[in-house]
């Protein structure tokens, strides 16, 4: 089962790559948003599969949750910016 936690990771980690294009290339800062909240989200992911390949799962769901709220205040907060940036 160890195994397959790695494997998934590491196919994770590939797929992580889809966002990075977008946030690196989007034609429009919006699409750029959402490829930095897509990668937030699969990274809260490959937090928690490392926490099942450790056997540490209690201290990653910590760590994860961490992430998540600085991924969604982050998220917000840019979208805010970028809103207001445009009014002026």
């Amino acid at each position: 089962m160890h195994d397959f936690f790695v494997v998934i990771a590491a196919i994770l980690a590939l797929v992580l790559l889809i966002p990075f294009y977008r946030v690196y290339k989007g034609p429009t800062v919006f699409d750029r948003l959402l490829g930095a909240a897509a990668v937030g989200a699969k990274t809260i992911t490959l937090v928690l599969l490392f926490g099942l390949v450790y056997d540490r799962l209690d201290m990653f769901v910590d760590i994860a949750l961490g992430y998540a709220i600085l991924n969604f205040v982050g998220a917000i907060a840019m979208a805010k910016y970028f809103k207001a940036s445009k009014r002026h």
